[in-house]
């Protein structure tokens, strides 16, 4: 083989490994589309609404005489929005969305409606 040729197929010397897997940023000149601030809108209250309707629908499960009067999408309703009050109380108080201390914001405010909701008898 020509000297050249392995030469050019040397590594480098000093290869930093961090560099390899680093990403550009995204442009910041671009705006938000409308279409994108409805999937990042969506994708911060999803969770909310899923657990919101899951703890409805196993409190309907576990607790069917005293639900009984009571319709799973009322709960699911009131515990949506208040794991939503809990998810923009924890982007407010922490800066970002995402961290464990957020997520139990979160359930405190999709747990005390229902919670509230179970003790007050149905009209």
């Amino acid at each position: 083989m020509d000297r050249g040729v392995t030469a050019r197929m040397q590594m480098p010397s000093e290869l930093d490994v961090h560099q390899v897997f680093r990403f550009s940023p995204p442009d910041e000149s671009l705006p938000l589309s409308p279409i994108d601030a409805f999937w990042h809108l969506s994708n911060l209250f999803a969770p909310a609404w899923l657990v919101a309707a899951l703890m409805a629908a196993g409190a309907k499960l576990l607790w069917r005489r005293e639900l009984k009067a009571r319709a799973w999408q009322h709960l699911t309703l009131w515990g949506g929005i208040g794991g939503s009050i809990g998810l923009i109380a924890a982007l407010l108080l922490l800066g970002r969305d995402g961290k464990m201390a957020g997520y139990g914001l979160m359930l405190l405010g999709i747990s005390l409606p229902q919670c509230y909701l179970s003790l007050r008898p149905a009209r």
